[in-house]
Order: C-alpha cells, then sequence, then structure tokens
C-alpha cells in the first residue's frame, strides 16, 4: 500500500494524538475498574434515542457483562493506542465504544442532555475523538513509534521524511 509522505513534525504530531487518546482511554477503564460501585447502568437507562436497546443492555441480566466488557475495552484500546501494538484494531474498537456513547447521548437540539461536561449542538468529544481516531488509522503509526514494529516481520515503510 503507498502511504503518502509525512515529515517528522507530522509524524510526531499524529503518534501524540495516539498516545494522548490511548491515554485517555486507558485511564477512563482504569478508574472505572477501581471504583467497586461504578456501573454504567444509569448512564444507559437515561439514553435519549434507541431506549429500548440501552434499557436492554442496561438490564440485570447484562449489566454485568456489559460492564466488564466496556472497561475491558476502553483499557485494551488504550493500551493498544498508547504503546502501538495492533493500533489499527485499537482505533477500530475505540470507533465502536464511542458511537455507542455518542447514540446514548447524542448532542441533538430538542433532546434531553444526559450526563455530559457542557452543553453542545451536534458535535461533542466522543465525535470529535471518533474522528480522530479515524484520521490516526489511515497512517502505519507503529513505524514511528510502537512497540508493534518490533514484532511485525514485515515492516512497514511510511516514507517518512
Amino acid at each position: 500500500m503507498n502511504y503518502p509522505k509525512l515529515t517528522n513534525v507530522q509524524a510526531n504530531a499524529l503518534v501524540l494524538l495516539r498516545i494522548l487518546i490511548g491515554w485517555h482511554f486507558l485511564y477512563e477503564g482504569v478508574i472505572k475498574a477501581y471504583n467497586p460501585s461504578w456501573t454504567s447502568r444509569g448512564y444507559l437507562l437515561s439514553a435519549s434515542i434507541l431506549k429500548p436497546f440501552f434499557a436492554w443492555l442496561a438490564s440485570d441480566s447484562f449489566i454485568s457483562v456489559i460492564d466488564s466488557l466496556n472497561i475491558i475495552g476502553l483499557i485494551a484500546v488504550g493500551i493498544s493506542l498508547l504503546i502501538g501494538i495492533k493500533i489499527k484494531w485499537g482505533c477500530i474498537a475505540g470507533i465502536l465504544l464511542l458511537i455507542l456513547y455518542y447514540l446514548a447521548h447524542p448532542p441533538f437540539p430538542g433532546l434531553p442532555q444526559g450526563p455530559a461536561e457542557g452543553s453542545y449542538w451536534i458535535v461533542n468529544k466522543n465525535l470529535i475523538e471518533m474522528a480522530a481516531l479515524f484520521v490516526i488509522y489511515q497512517f502505519p503509526l507503529t513505524s514511528v513509534f510502537g512497540l508493534g514494529n518490533l514484532f511485525s516481520k514485515n515492516k512497514v515503510n511510511t516514507s517518512i521524511n
């Protein structure tokens, strides 16, 4: 696959973005894992749209599995992006998690605002982080900085100047 040529500054900026998002995911997962009273039930039950789906996820039969999957997903995505192993998979998983978070409480006009930081109109941090992960997905950043490149049989040449 032909990748665009990146300058060192561009490549390092993308790696920095990857690491910052990875830190955010890892922190959110760890903080939830160490809080024994944390559950996603309230967040899911207060969903603005797709209420039946999110209420089903919050049901007594699923909530412990959903909470565990949420924590594991956040930590796995965080580690992937932070240290640079399976970055593409980390981006995809992160985007899927963020889609669910966004759909549970979309910042659309006329809908009640859920547990969000600030007031938004269509665009919130979940959507921005989702777009950033989509951008990161487009580039082979393990060859710039990441442990994944150490274990790769086919070393990626990104043509970075």
